[in-house]
């Protein structure tokens, strides 16, 4: 499949980061309590740091997603983000899903978060990401705690049907979620009449490089828009400490491919044209209106 030789030519999609540590993964948050967590040793500000620099060579701006948890305890990760031109976002104080908090827990969750980035980076936080992806059908009240704390989109839904998370009849594309509110779906391809995963995570690291960049080149040859990649500072650190004790399913989602991350990383750089989730997302058209199945009680 021929390529646009000239990249400015190329559609941008969106690079995102999730900051988050190994021990703080919803397959391992019952290994891993929150309030275990300052007895571990953490691996986030070093494995960031690579990935900062990362996209300091391929010239790569990106969003990085930041718990609260974090921001408290490397602050000058935080302020080094924005510093060298990334969007900081909000991803929650403690990676708690959605459908373990009541509607007041999550209030305070993300205001606590957003007011913490917010301070440390010296910036406003437009964006949020649910943990785990976890708006849901029965998790849509959500989208109008995020809007009234303050955040101006979100990315928290993903359109498949997963065990953990996934919403399989949303929108692809972005819509409002509610009034003053963009959602903006994990990347999915259409194919064979049920929506494929290429926004990256577990899925980027289970597919052989060259078929994945066929299928996101698909999604941009077809669609003629804006996807997104996520990832996580964990999935470049092949030295990690192994979860003892975790389910054989977690284990295998958590380490598959470790040691390939960093340099399939670098070929999605090279391949395919990447800015912030604010400069693609925010400033574009007002989305259609809200999808039915994500319509449901204001908050």
């Amino acid at each position: 499949m021929s390529q646009p030789t000239n990249q400015l030519e190329r559609i941008a999609h969106a690079m995102t980061v999730d900051v988050e540590d190994y021990f703080q993964v919803a397959a391992f948050e019952g290994m891993y309590p929150v309030s275990s967590w300052d007895t571990i040793p953490t691996r986030v500000e070093v494995n960031t740091q690579r990935i900062l620099d990362n996209f300091d060579r391929a010239g790569v701006r990106a969003t990085f997603f930041c718990l609260g948890w974090v921001a408290e305890r490397c602050a000058a990760l935080i302020r080094e983000i924005a510093e060298r031109g990334h969007e900081v976002a909000n991803h929650g104080y403690a990676h708690q899903r959605i459908g373990t908090l009541t509607q007041v827990e999550f209030r305070e969750d993300i205001r606590r978060a957003k007011s913490l980035l917010e301070d440390t980076a010296g910036c406003a936080v437009k964006g949020y990401r649910a943990p785990s992806y976890s708006i849901t059908p029965e998790t849509h009240w959500a989208h109008e705690e995020i809007r009234a704390a303050g955040h101006l989109y979100s990315s928290s839904v993903y359109p498949v049907r997963h065990d953990l998370y996934g919403i399989p009849d949303a929108p692809r594309a972005s819509y409002e979620a509610c009034a003053g509110l963009t959602e903006v779906p994990i990347t999915t391809l259409r194919w064979g009449g049920r929506n494929w995963p290429i926004g990256g995570g577990g899925y980027f690291r289970l597919l052989p490089y060259p078929l994945y960049r066929k299928a996101l080149q698909r999604f941009e040859d077809t669609e003629g828009r804006s996807g997104l990649f996520y990832f996580h500072p964990w999935e470049i650190d092949v030295e990690q400490p192994r979860t003892a004790g975790a389910p054989w399913r977690s284990r295998f989602r958590h380490y598959l491919n470790l040691d390939r991350m960093e340099s399939r990383l670098h070929a999605l750089l090279r391949d395919f044209r990447w800015d912030r989730m604010d400069e693609l997302f925010v400033p574009a058209d007002p989305p259609g209106p809200q999808h039915p199945a994500l319509q449901g009680v204001s908050a």
